[in-house]
């Protein structure tokens, strides 16, 4: 049986310049870790039991990251599952689109985490050494940019 996580991908949009493009504005949120090799990673957590994966998702960005459901609006239409080993056992996780409601919110971390940024695309990328959660976030932003 996969050990299965869920977590929101949660992006801002910086009030820009109205020359600029709208997707040079959006900035997603990655945490660092403050176990193992301190990866960055949106907010995720496992599944307990009674819970949907909607539930955990919202849970753990509550537990994670100090957001309350109600400070994100979920954007319909996204959903990822990603599947690989973690210590040669099967893991997957389910990700979802978050947009803060407020860009000026303040993020505030558990014991789990020792930091936290908000990236632009290029520099998210960077941080998130996993290729599939490199390519996670380029798929989310041409969703977003589609949907300007």
């Amino acid at each position: 049986m996969a050990v299965r996580a869920c977590g929101l991908i949660i992006y801002r949009r910086l009030q820009s310049a109205p020359s600029s493009k709208v997707t040079d504005a959006i900035e997603y949120l990655l945490l660092q870790t403050s176990y193992g090799t301190h990866h960055w990673t949106p907010p995720k957590g496992h599944v307990d039991p009674g819970e949907d994966d909607l539930q955990t998702a919202f849970r753990e960005t509550q537990e994670e990251a100090g957001l309350q459901a109600s400070q994100l609006t979920l954007i319909e239409g996204y959903k990822k599952e990603l599947h690989y080993p973690v210590r040669g056992k099967p893991k997957t996780v389910i990700y979802w689109l978050a947009e803060m409601k407020d860009c000026n919110t303040e993020i505030k971390l558990s014991e789990e985490h020792q930091a936290f940024q908000w990236l632009k695309l290029e520099d998210a990328c960077k941080f998130a050494e996993y290729e599939d959660m490199q390519a996670t976030l380029k798929e989310v932003h041409q969703f977003l940019c589609s949907k300007e």
